[in-house]
C-alpha cells in the first residue's frame, strides 16, 4: 500500500525498508518505512513545541519521524529523535492522548534515559536506527539475539533488547516528567491517562501479540495510580483541547487512514452522510486513490472553497492533478501552497520537482530558488540535493551540479561518491569561491574513506 502513497505530498523513504524474519506470522515480509507529509508534520509539531519548550529543549533540534507501520508504537533514540508510528497517530482518539504520547517522550529525552544507546545512536542516520530498533523489536519477539542481528544492515552492532527498554524506575520518572511539562504548558494529563488505559487492555496478551510500546515501555499498576492521582488534583484537569487542535488531530487521523487504508474501507469510515471537514478530506483522497478524480475533485474543490487560505488543501489538489498529467494546473497550486508556507522544506520540494518536471528552462531559477529554500532547512536532505544537482545540470552549470551530487551522496552514506564529485567540482568551480571552498570541506570530511580506495 505504502508504494501507491504519492512522493510529493506524502512521501515514502523506503530506503530504510526492513523484513522482519522472525518466527511471528504477522512479522512475515513486515517492512518498514518513514513517511513525509507537510501537514501531519506541521501538526505533530505544534502538538510537541509547547512541551519541548518547558522542558528546556530547543523545538527545531528534536527531529521528528513518522514511521509507516500500524502497530502502536512510539520512541526516542539517537539523541533527540523522536520516532511515532503512523499505527500510534491513528489510534488516538483526541489531541490530548498523543500529546500525552510525546509528553512522556520528552521526559525520556530531558531526563537523558539510556544515555550510552543513545550516545551510540546519536551517530547514526534515522534509518539505521530504524533498523537497529527493528532488529532489537525481532530479537524480543523471539527471544534470539542472532534473529535480531540478521536483520539489522550495514555493519550495525548486535540488537539488543536494551536499546529502547526503559526500567520501571526511568517510566515514572518519565510520567512525572511529562505531566510537569503538561502543567507548565497548561495542559491537561487526561489524555495521558487515556493512553496507559488503552495500553492495559493489552496486559494479558502474549508479547507477542502485544504492541510494541508496551513491551519497551513496562506499565505497571502504580504508573497508572500515580497518573489518576495527578489528575485529580491538577488544576488543568478539565481543559478543553483547543478548537485549533481539535480539527488538527481529525484531519491528521483522516489524510492518514485515507493514505494508509484501501480506499474502500476509507469510504465506510467516513460515509458520504458525515459531512464533516475530515470526513470529506478523507473521501477526496480515498476517490483520488480509486482512481476516480470525477468524484475527487468536486470534493477538495468544496474544501478550498470554505477555506481558501488552507495551503495544505491545495496541496492536495496539486497532487492529484499533476499525477493525472495536468501539470500545469498543479504547479499553480503547488506554488500557492509554497507561498503560504514559505518555511516548509517539504512543500518547496514538492514545488520544485513539478517545475523541473514541466521541463521548461524558464522555470529553472525558481526551482533553484526553492530547493534552496528547502536546503536551508533540511541541510542533510539528499532528495533536496539530488534535485539541485538535475537543475544546475539543465542550466549548464555543472559545477554547482557536481557540487549538489557531492552533497547527495554525503547525505546518503556514500563517502566515495562524495569524494568523486567533489573533486569533480573543486575543479570546475572558481577557486576560493564559496561553493568551491564547501567542495574542500567534502573532500576533507571524506579522506578517510580517499585512503580506503587507493
Amino acid at each position: 500500500m505504502i508504494k501507491r502513497i504519492s512522493p510529493y505530498l506524502v512521501v515514502a523513504l523506503t530506503f530504510a525498508a526492513i523484513v522482519l524474519r522472525c518466527g511471528d506470522a504477522a512479522a512475515q515480509n513486515r517492512s518498514f518505512s518513514f513517511i513525509r507529509d507537510a501537514e501531519i508534520e506541521n501538526t505533530i509539531r505544534a502538538f510537541a513545541t509547547p512541551l519541548f519548550q518547558v522542558a528546556g529543549l530547543n523545538p527545531s533540534a528534536v527531529e521528528v519521524y513518522i514511521v509507516n507501520d500500524n502497530s502502536l508504537n512510539a520512541f526516542v533514540a539517537g539523541g533527540q529523535k523522536l520516532f511515532i508510528n503512523t499505527g500510534l497517530l491513528m489510534s488516538t482518539d483526541n489531541p490530548g492522548q498523543l500529546i500525552g504520547v510525546i509528553a512522556h517522550e520528552t521526559g525520556h529525552i530531558a531526563g537523558g534515559h539510556l544515555s550510552q544507546t543513545q550516545e551510540q545512536l546519536s551517530r547514526s542516520t534515522a534509518q539505521q536506527i530504524l533498523a537497529t530498533v527493528v532488529g532489537a523489536a525481532a530479537a524480543v519477539a523471539t527471544g534470539r539475539g542472532d534473529v535480531g542481528a540478521a536483520v539489522i544492515s550495514g555493519g550495525q552492532a548486535t540488537a539488543t533488547y536494551s536499546y529502547l527498554h526503559y526500567s520501571r524506575t526511568q517510566e515514572g520518572k518519565a510520567d512525572s516528567a511529562g505531566m510537569r511539562f503538561l502543567d507548565e504548558s497548561g495542559q491537561s494529563a487526561e489524555g495521558m491517562l487515556q493512553f496507559l488505559q488503552k495500553l492495559s487492555g493489552q496486559e494479558l496478551l502474549s508479547w507477542r501479540h502485544q504492541d510494541p510500546y508496551l513491551r519497551t515501555h513496562p506499565l505497571t499498576r502504580e504508573r497508572i495510580l500515580a497518573v489518576e492521582n495527578h489528575v485529580k488534583n491538577s488544576k488543568y484537569t478539565g481543559t478543553p483541547a483547543s478548537p485549533e487542535f481539535l480539527e488538527m488531530h481529525a484531519r491528521m487521523k483522516a489524510k492518514l487512514k485515507a493514505f494508509v487504508n484501501p480506499p474502500s474501507r476509507t469510504l465506510r469510515e467516513y460515509e458520504e452522510t458525515d459531512n464533516s471537514l475530515a470526513a470529506r478530506y478523507a473521501r477526496a483522497i480515498a476517490y483520488y486513490r480509486v482512481p476516480d478524480l470525477d468524484k475527487a475533485l468536486p470534493i477538495i474543490d468544496s474544501l478550498i472553497a470554505d477555506r481558501p487560505q488552507d495551503p495544505y488543501f491545495k496541496e492536495t489538489k496539486a497532487q492529484m492533478l499533476f499525477e493525472n498529467s495536468r501539470p500545469k494546473e498543479a504547479l499553480e497550486l503547488y506554488e500557492a501552497a509554497a507561498e503560504m508556507l514559505p518555511e516548509s522544506a517539504l512543500v518547496r520540494l514538492e514545488t520544485a520537482r513539478v517545475q523541473l518536471e514541466m521541463n521548461d528552462p524558464s522555470r529553472l531559477d525558481a526551482a533553484i530558488e526553492n530547493l534552496r529554500a528547502a536546503q536551508k532547512k533540511e541541510p542533510r536532505s539528499a532528495s533536496i540535493w539530488r534535485n539541485l544537482a538535475i537543475a544546475y545540470g539543465r542550466k549548464g552549470d555543472m559545477g554547482m551540479s557536481a557540487l549538489s551530487q557531492a552533497e547527495e551522496a554525503y547525505a546518503r552514506g556514500n563517502e566515495r561518491d562524495a569524494r568523486f564529485h567533489a573533486s569533480k567540482a573543486k575543479d570546475l568551480l572558481p577557486a576560493g569561491s564559496p561553493a568551491a571552498l564547501q567542495a574542500a570541506d567534502i573532500l576533507t570530511a571524506t579522506e578517510k574513506a580517499g585512503e580506503g580506495k587507493k
